[in-house]
C-alpha cells in the first residue's frame, strides 16, 4: 500500500531472515485460539505459502522483509481481535493482488470467492482519480462498500493499518503526519464503533506519538514517574473491595487500568488543565464469572451495592450500559466513587464475556452467538451498518463530503427517544428534533416546521434528551433552509440539506454566471481569471461559486463593476517573515523564486511584493492564525492555488492530512522582522478592585502591546478575561503570559485558539 513505501530487491533472504519468518509462523499457527482444525491450519499455510512466494523479493522500508508485515497483520487479526483460518488467510494475502503480479481470479481459483471477495475488499483501487479527490477517500469508501456485506475487511483492515501505525518510525517526517492523521481522523473512531477498544486506544496513542512526539514522551515520562505511587494506590484502594468480594463467594480478576496518554492529553486540551489535575488517571476494573441461575445484569449491580458500601459514589457519573449496550455491542457498568486522600476512583464492573466484547469488539460476538442477550447489541450494529449503507448508496455525494459525514456516525453516546406511538429511536447526544425528523424519513425532514416534544411546542433546533417523546410537524411549503446545517450533527441529516441545498444552489449559479457574462459584455470585457477575482476581492466573496450564487439571489448587482476593475490594485505585502519548504513541491505561481540565486539558498521562499494582477503563493490559515514560533504545516490547496500555512495541532489542518496526505509540504520559520501577529489570551482570577487597571496597563504600558479587544465576565468573585492583541512572535508572547501570572489574584493566563474574524 502508498504508506508501506515498498521497495523492490533482488538480494535473497538470509539464512537468519528466513529462520525468523518461520518462527513467525510457528507462532501464529500456535498462538491463534481458532486454528484447532487441522483443514484449517492447511488453509493458512497454503496462504502463508503463496504471500512468501509472492513478496520474496520485496522489504519494507525499515529494511526488513515484506512478508513480516503480512505475518504481523494475520497475528493482530488472530491474537488481539480473535479471527479465525478464513480471516487469518486473508491477512496474509492483504497484499498480494496489489504489490504482486496475483489478480483477484488467481485468489479466487487457488482459494474460494469468499477469500476472493475480501482480498478485493482489501485491495486499493488502481488507476488515477481526478484532482479535486483523495484517493484515501474513495478506497475507504469501497472498502466501506464491502463492509456492507462482510465485517471481517474493515477488521482486516483496522489490523493492517495498526501494524503500520506500530512500524511508522522508519517514515519521512511528511509520511508520519499523513498516516497519523487518516489514523486519528477515521481508522481510530472506527475501532471504537466497532467495539475495539485496546485497537482504538493504540491507535489513539501511536497517532499522537507520531503528531506531537514532545507532548507524548512529556505525558509518558509522567506517568512512569508516578507508577510506583499509581500502583500503592490501587492496591490501598481494591484491598477492601476483594475482602467484600471474596466474602460474597464471588469469582473475580480485579486489575488498575491507568488512561491513555492521548485520553489525558485530551482531557488536559478540553478542560484546560496541567497533567496534575487530571483526577481520574486511572480506573479499576472487576471482571466476573457469573453464579449460577443469577443473570450478569444483577451480579453487576450486587457488585456494585457491595463496592458503594464501601466507597461514596457520584451519581452522576453511573454509566448503565448493561441494561442498554452501547451500539457497538459494548456491556459494563461504570461508577465513579470517593477514593482516599479525596480522590474519584473509576470502576468498571463486567462479566467475562461483557470484557471478551468489550476488547475484541464484534469478533467476540461470534462466539457467544447463542446468548439471546446479544441479538439486540446485533440488532444496533445492523441498524448501524443500514445507514452506512444509505451514504454509500447517495449518488450525489462525494468522497471526501463521505468520508465527513460517515465520521459523524462513528464516536457517538446515544440517546434514546420516541415516536408519538411508543416506538424507540436512537440518536447520537445533542441531537436535535430535526436529526429526529430525518431519522424517521428524508421527506419528512425536509419538510419539516417544528416539532412537539412530551406535548410542548418546541423549534427544530431543539436538543433531545433521552425519554423525550417527539411528534414532527411538517407543511408542504416547507424547504430545506442552509441555517439547519447548524443545528443538526446525525450523517443523514447532513447529507440530505445538503443535497436540497446544492439543488437548488446550482440552479443560483448558473443564473449568476449568465447575468455576469451579461454585463462584461456590456463593457466590452470577458470573465477572465483576472477579472472575476478582482470582482470577487470587491464584493468580498471567498469562492466562485460564492460569488456567482450571490449574483444569482441579487445580493450583487454588478452595477459598479466597470468601476471596480478600472481601479487600480495597490499590492502592500512587505517581507515581514519568510518560511523554508522542507523538501520540494510542486510549483505554485508566485511561491517558488525560479532565479538561479535562490535555487542555492535551501529552496527558501519569501513572501515579497508581486507585479500588479498576481497573487501571493502561500497564505496564513485563518481558522488557526500561526505566529512565528509555532510549529507550522504547509498544505497545497488546489482551488486557490497556493500553500496554506496552518499549526501542525489545527483540527482542520489534521483533517485536511487525512483526505489530501499528498498536498503536506513541511515548512519552518527561518527568520521574522518585528510585524505584529494577531493572538488571543485567556486570563482567569480572584476579582479584586483595580485588577483589570494593572492587567491593562502591564500590557499596555510597560510592555508596549497593542490590546485589539478585551472582554471580561465577572460570576461569584471569579472573573474571565479574554483579551486579543497583537505580538511578534511566540516567545514576545509566553514573555506576556509571565508577566501576567505574576499579578496578584490572577491564578491562570492560556493561550487561546483565535479563530479569526
Amino acid at each position: 500500500m502508498a504508506e508501506k513505501e515498498i521497495t523492490e530487491v533482488s538480494s535473497v533472504l538470509t539464512d537468519a531472515e528466513k529462520a525468523q519468518i518461520e518462527e513467525q509462523f510457528r507462532q501464529l499457527l500456535e498462538k491463534s485460539p481458532r486454528l484447532r482444525r487441522k483443514v484449517d491450519r492447511e488453509r493458512v499455510r497454503k496462504a502463508f505459502n503463496l504471500a512468501y512466494l509472492a513478496h520474496k523479493d520485496m522489504r519494507r522500508r525499515s529494511g526488513e522483509p515484506y512478508i513480516c508485515h503480512p505475518l504481523a497483520v494475520a497475528r493482530i487479526v488472530s491474537e488481539e481481535i480473535g479471527l479465525g483460518a478464513l480471516s487469518i488467510s486473508c491477512a496474509l494475502l492483504h497484499d498480494v493482488v496489489e504489490d504482486t503480479d496475483y489478480t483477484i481470479d488467481d485468489i479466487r481459483q487457488m482459494f474460494d470467492d469468499k477469500t476472493a471477495k475480501i482480498i478485493d475488499g482489501l485491495t486499493k483501487i488502481s488507476g488515477a482519480f481526478s484532482e479535486h479527490t483523495s484517493s484515501q477517500a474513495e478506497n475507504f469508501r469501497k472498502i466501506l462498500l464491502t463492509l456492507s456485506d462482510d465485517m471481517r475487511v474493515i477488521l482486516i483492515k483496522l489490523a493492517d493499518r495498526l501494524h503500520n501505525m506500530r512500524t511508522l518510525g522508519s517514515m519521512p517526517p511528511d509520511k508520519k503526519m499523513k498516516i497519523a492523521s487518516e489514523t486519528i481522523y477515521i481508522y481510530a473512531p472506527l475501532a471504537h464503533r466497532l467495539g475495539l477498544y485496546a485497537i482504538k486506544t493504540e491507535l489513539e496513542d501511536l497517532s499522537m506519538k507520531y503528531r506531537y512526539p514532545e507532548i507524548y514522551e512529556e505525558i509518558a515520562s509522567k506517568i512512569k514517574q508516578n507508577e510506583k505511587k499509581r500502583i500503592a494506590e490501587i492496591n490501598r484502594f481494591s484491598l477492601p473491595i476483594i475482602q467484600k468480594l471474596e466474602e460474597n463467594k464471588i469469582r473475580f480478576d480485579i486489575s488498575g487500568r491507568p488512561k491513555s496518554i492521548y485520553s489525558i492529553w485530551k482531557k488536559m486540551q478540553t478542560k484546560n488543565i496541567s497533567f496534575e489535575e487530571v483526577y481520574d488517571l486511572l480506573a479499576i476494573r472487576i471482571v466476573f464469572d457469573p453464579k449460577p441461575r443469577v443473570s450478569e445484569k444483577a451480579m453487576c449491580w450486587l457488585i456494585y451495592s457491595l463496592i458503594t458500601d464501601i466507597y461514596l459514589p457520584k451519581p452522576d457519573r453511573l454509566r448503565d450500559w448493561v441494561s442498554k449496550p452501547k451500539a457497538n455491542g459494548y456491556e459494563a457498568l461504570h461508577a465513579t466513587v470517593m477514593g482516599h486522600d479525596g480522590k474519584w476512583v473509576e470502576v468498571q464492573i463486567r462479566s467475562r464475556r461483557m470484557d471478551e466484547i468489550a476488547e475484541r469488539g464484534y469478533a467476540a460476538h461470534w462466539k457467544y452467538k447463542g446468548d439471546r442477550s446479544l441479538e439486540a447489541q446485533e440488532s444496533e450494529l445492523d441498524n448501524w451498518l443500514k445507514k452506512i449503507r444509505e451514504l454509500l448508496e447517495n449518488p450525489n455525494d462525494n468522497a471526501l463530503e463521505f468520508l465527513d459525514e460517515f465520521k459523524l456516525n462513528l464516536y457517538t453516546s446515544e440517546i434514546l427517544v420516541f415516536t408519538p406511538k411508543g416506538h424507540i429511536k436512537s440518536l447520537p447526544k445533542n441531537a436535535s428534533a430535526l436529526d429526529f425528523a430525518y431519522e424517521i424519513h428524508t421527506e419528512i425532514g425536509d419538510h419539516a416546521i417544528g416539532a412537539k416534544v412530551n406535548h410542548k411546542l418546541v423549534p427544530l433546533s431543539y436538543k433531545l434528551s433521552s425519554g423525550d417523546q417527539v411528534e414532527i410537524l411538517t407543511s408542504d411549503k416547507q424547504r430545506p433552509q442552509a441555517e439547519w446545517l447548524n443545528y443538526v450533527i446525525t450523517a443523514k441529516a447532513k447529507v440530505s440539506i445538503k443535497n436540497a441545498l446544492k439543488a437548488e444552489r446550482k440552479n443560483h449559479i448558473r443564473l449568476g454566471k449568465e447575468k455576469l457574462e451579461r454585463r462584461l459584455k456590456e463593457i466590452n470585457l470577458s470573465p477572465t481569471a483576472y477579472v472575476v477575482r478582482k470582482l470577487m476581492n470587491a464584493y468580498e466573496a471567498l469562492t466562485k461559486d460564492e460569488f456567482y450564487s450571490k449574483i444569482g439571489l441579487g445580493l450583487i448587482n454588478l452595477d459598479n463593476a466597470e468601476e471596480i476593475l478600472k481601479k487600480k490594485s495597490r499590492n502592500k505585502l512587505v517581507k515581514y517573515w519568510t518560511l523554508q519548504f522542507l523538501r520540494k513541491s510542486t510549483p505554485v505561481k508566485g511561491v517558488l523564486d525560479t532565479s538561479k540565486k535562490e535555487k542555492k539558498n535551501k529552496k527558501t521562499v519569501l513572501l515579497r511584493d508581486l507585479p500588479e494582477g498576481e497573487e501571493a503563493g502561500y497564505e496564513i490559515a485563518s481558522c488557526c492564525k500561526p505566529i512565528p514560533g509555532d510549529n507550522v504545516v504547509g498544505y497545497l490547496d488546489p482551488d486557490k492555488d497556493t500553500i496554506v500555512v496552518h499549526k501542525s495541532t489545527c483540527p482542520k489542518f489534521i483533517s485536511l492530512a487525512a483526505k489530501h496526505g499528498n498536498r503536506i509540504i513541511p515548512v519552518r520559520w527561518t527568520e521574522h522582522k518585528l510585524r505584529a501577529f494577531l493572538s488571543r489570551i485567556r486570563i482567569t482570577g480572584i476579582d479584586r478592585l483595580g485588577i483589570l487597571s494593572e492587567i491593562t496597563t502591564l500590557i499596555s504600558k510597560r510592555l508596549d502591546v497593542n490590546i485589539r479587544s478585551l472582554n471580561v465576565d465577572v460570576h461569584d468573585g471569579i472573573f474571565v478575561a479574554i483579551v486579543d492583541l497583537y505580538v511578534h512572535d511566540t516567545i514576545h508572547l509566553n514573555n506576556l503570559m509571565l508577566n501576567l501570572a505574576k499579578i496578584k489574584g490572577i491564578e491562570t493566563v492560556n493561550r487561546e485558539e483565535y479563530s479569526g474574524e
